[in-house]
């Protein structure tokens, strides 16, 4: 009766209304032509690229169209890839390596196939690239921009193309790279935008770093491929691209992309080379300036073995959880957790592996049948089929996945069971649960890269997040909770560069949700993929003084000028230092203690914030000069961090005997100021989140060798006497995403967010 009533008064309000229109208000056709975009580069404000609308009818024809032509595109065509090296391709008559449509695996369907990269291939790519040929180097920002930005339009006339061989080389249902497409798009449209923005800075000048290597995953075989080589190229370098074995082709087309739109074949080059080939070949080089990597702990680790002093900016994947509590919208809950694990095949850095379920969820035979009839209702299968929101896997389970499908510890049990849609293909996996996982058992504190959910019991929130927290990753965090003082422990206690409530912990947008990690989860300084400061690894930032804060009062600054003025000996380096300190403490409260929500989206706040680090160590050496040591110690403890001081354990540097006989007056019982030699040095480094070295060469080899096995980040870049640049050494970036709409209602934070539209 409800529901009749239910059609009764819709029927009733069309009535009413009947000069509604009955037709979908969205009009999105991909079947039209796409045109070149007409942008004025002075008044450009970067917008995200919409993602296809598959419900339209129109544009269903269009992925049918996708599939006729791709589901066998081997025997019409096939795609092949070569080396694509010093301007050229390098076809050599070795063995081609071919690639099989893995949804088309009994019938042996071939999507094409690729030649390796030779020895002599690989160091002429390194010469090549460190020549620059063509000048990439030497265009303006603007020009970069301009060309970049054609890149773009390319990608969005290759849309269907992208898509269509993401479906047939690893084995992603359309709408999983239809929105990769999307964000390929975004990271081109927006990286130039932010080297813009940070080189627009007040006395700024930003230069490149010279040579970039990509080394990209094929789980994600668009986006973040593209996005490394945008990042790298808005940055003014040139560019190699060595994709993963199983994304090859992937890569082959979007880097075509590349080259149609005016990006030169000596500007970015292409490699096939193995991973292992690559680490002998190209990593070591000295003329690689730095690596931008997407991948596996132990590869990350290998490269770093291979090349102690690389400049490595590395995603290493993540032990993704979701919080579920009592006070959650529960079905909703589900429907979170259930995309989050299994879409793309559970093959997703930040898919939730682990759902943490406060007890009185847990315990709940009802729920516990939800999730398994809700996994059980996935359809699994070809890509080809739209019906099947799970494809097949990208390769064969093997490590932690092949151990999590044959092994359970004590207590656990299989809620689903592992299977195969299909017995005869090893690549189609179906979802599986494990109900009853311990904390430290296997697999709560190992990465599967699959479709396995483990469900663990949680006495209650606080237990929960410290379930979350020992895993040692720190990628992504997901917690279902209506309850705001749930969300607000939350926020303060997990561990993760991307926190998620009330959504899924998949799917970043570019500018809305910067994508990085935290601990295991991320090597090098930490700086979010998708965010204005990512592309600031890739250059080289110097400041020409412009005098902008002569003097400024704050009581940490006036505090810091009472010891200043204490002492005359080093008046000059200390009214430097001061005026520094004030250029610092203006960015502090202008950009570091801000939230930033660029994207403005109703119902979904995206809120971008700075966490001061708790620890730095800071290394000083005779030929730092004593304005930029000062200025650099007023920086750490104006954000508040426990300092170490190391000093040279022989110096005889009157500056630094100074700061010794000085130090009390504003360092603070936590803080210590030591002499070490390197040993003692490389002993202490461990035990802070933070290395500060104010110049490159005063790391030694042995140094960087010696911390290598455990990844230690070492923040060498030069000095940089502007408080937005320098101040970034002792932040780290977190994104918050608050889904606050439940079905179409804002609520109270839709009120605010209205009224600050108002307002602005």
């Amino acid at each position: 009766p409800e529901w009749e009533t239910l059609l009764q008064s819709y029927d009733a309000a069309v009535a009413l209304y009947g000069k509604l229109d009955q037709k979908p208000t969205r009009t999105q056709d991909r079947n039209k032509e796409i045109k070149k975009q007409k942008i004025d580069l002075n008044s450009y404000h970067f917008e995200n690229e919409p993602d296809t609308d598959f419900v339209l009818p129109q544009n269903r024809k269009w992925a049918e169209a996708i599939r006729d032509k791709w589901i066998n595109i081997g025997e019409n065509g096939a795609i092949h890839a070569y080396p694509v090296v010093a301007g050229a391709e390098k076809k050599h008559h070795s063995e081609a390596i071919e690639v099989i449509d893995k949804s088309q695996y009994h019938e042996g369907k071939k999507v094409g196939s690729f030649i390796r990269a030779t020895e002599e291939d690989m160091k002429l790519a390194i010469k090549t690239a460190k020549e620059d040929p063509d000048g990439w180097r030497k265009l303006s920002h603007q020009d970069r921009q301009k060309v970049l930005m054609n890149v773009a339009d390319e990608f969005r006339k290759a849309r269907a193309d992208l898509i269509g061989i993401a479906a047939a080389e690893v084995g992603k249902v359309f709408t999983e790279t239809d929105v990769e497409v999307s964000e390929a798009i975004d990271f081109l449209n927006f990286y130039p935008y932010s080297v813009t923005k940070l080189a627009g800075l007040t006395g700024i000048q930003a230069t490149p770093k010279g040579v970039g290597l990509v080394v990209s995953p094929w789980n994600f075989p668009i986006a973040i491929p593209t996005g490394g080589v945008a990042a790298s190229l808005a940055a003014g370098n040139t560019v190699i691209l060595k994709p993963a074995d199983d994304a090859m082709l992937c890569a082959y087309m979007l880097c075509e992309c590349f080259w149609r739109a005016g990006v030169s074949k000596n500007t970015l080059q292409f490699i096939t080379a193995s991973g292992s080939e690559v680490g002998k070949h190209i990593i070591p080089s000295k003329d690689i300036d730095f690596t931008i990597f997407t991948g596996g702990e132990e590869t990350a680790y290998r490269i770093i073995k291979s090349r102690p002093d690389i400049a490595l900016s590395a995603e290493t994947g993540g032990k993704d959880a979701t919080i579920v509590t009592a006070m959650s919208d529960r079905e909703q809950a589900l429907k979170n957790v259930v995309v989050s694990a299994f879409h793309n095949s559970g093959q997703k850095c930040s898919a939730t592996s682990l759902m943490v379920l406060e007890k009185e969820l847990y315990d709940d035979p009802k729920y516990k049948q939800a999730i398994k009839e809700a996994v059980e209702s996935l359809e699994t299968g070809s890509v080809w089929d739209f019906k099947n929101r799970i494809g097949t896997l990208s390769n064969l389970p093997q490590g932690n996945l092949k151990k999590s499908l044959s092994y359970l510890d004590d207590g656990e049990e299989w809620l689903v069971k592992p299977s195969y849609a299909d017995q005869g293909n090893p690549y189609m996996l179906k979802p599986s649960v494990r109900w009853g996982t311990k904390a430290g058992d296997f697999c709560h504190m190992h990465e599967l890269f699959g479709p396995v959910l483990s469900v663990v019991r949680a006495e209650n929130l606080e237990d929960a997040v410290n379930i979350v927290n020992e895993t040692g990753y720190g990628l992504t965090s997901g917690i279902e909770s209506l309850d705001d003082r749930e969300v607000a422990y939350w926020k303060e206690n997990i561990i993760a560069g991307n926190l998620y409530i009330n959504r899924g912990t998949t799917g970043a947008i570019v500018i809305r949700q910067p994508f990085g990690g935290m601990r295991k989860s991320a090597i090098g300084s930490g700086k979010k993929a998708g965010g204005f400061n990512y592309v600031s690894q890739f250059m080289n930032l110097d400041y020409h003084d412009t005098n902008l804060y002569e003097s400024c009062s704050t009581d940490f600054i006036d505090h810091m000028r009472v010891f200043f003025s204490r002492d005359t000996l080093f008046n000059e380096e200390c009214e430097v230092a001061l005026r520094y300190g004030c250029h610092f403490a203006h960015w502090y409260e202008a950009e570091f203690m801000k939230e930033h929500d660029y994207a403005h989206i109703r119902g979904e706040s995206n809120v971008i914030r700075y966490l001061p680090v708790k620890s730095v160590l800071l290394r000083l050496e005779d030929n730092d000069k004593f304005e930029e040591v000062l200025a650099s110690i007023v920086a750490i403890k104006m954000v508040g961090a426990k300092l170490h001081i190391s000093l040279p354990k022989r110096s005889r540097k009157a500056e630094y005997i100074w700061l010794e006989a000085k130090a009390s007056s504003i360092l603070e019982n936590s803080d210590l100021i030591v002499r070490e030699d390197e040993e003692e040095l490389v002993e202490s480094m461990s035990n802070y989140e933070r290395i500060r070295f104010l110049a490159k060469e005063n790391v030694s080899e042995t140094i960087y060798e010696k911390v290598a096995p455990k990844a230690i980040y070492i923040a060498t870049t030069p000095f940089v006497a502007h408080g937005r640049v320098e101040m970034m050494h002792y932040f780290v970036e977190q994104s918050v995403t608050n889904s606050y709409h439940r079905y179409g209602n804002l609520g109270i934070q839709g009120l605010n967010f209205y009224t600050k539209q108002i307002q602005e």
